[in-house]
């Protein structure tokens, strides 16, 4: 019979890992922000620029990226 064995992560590793983490997070973050602002920069030109109706169909996408970040970053509700 075979046995494997798995020693624990040292200190450091686990700090690394934490650290990668926390970057991955804020970086998930900074982007969903990004798009929503850029929708919403999209938004209020095609509103002023285009027409009406396109831009608060555009504008319509700034909530749901919104939402869509804070269901996936939180941890809990989206897919690991």
């Amino acid at each position: 019979m075979q046995t494997s064995t798995t020693f624990p992560r040292s200190n450091d590793e686990a700090a690394h890992s934490a650290t990668d983490s926390a970057a991955r997070l804020r970086a998930s973050k900074t982007l969903f922000l990004l798009a929503a602002g850029l929708s919403f920069v999209f938004s209020v030109s095609l509103w002023f620029l285009v027409d009406r109706e396109q831009g608060l169909f555009v504008g319509l996408w700034v909530p749901s990226i919104l939402a869509l970040g804070a269901l996936l970053t939180n941890g809990k509700g989206g897919p690991s």
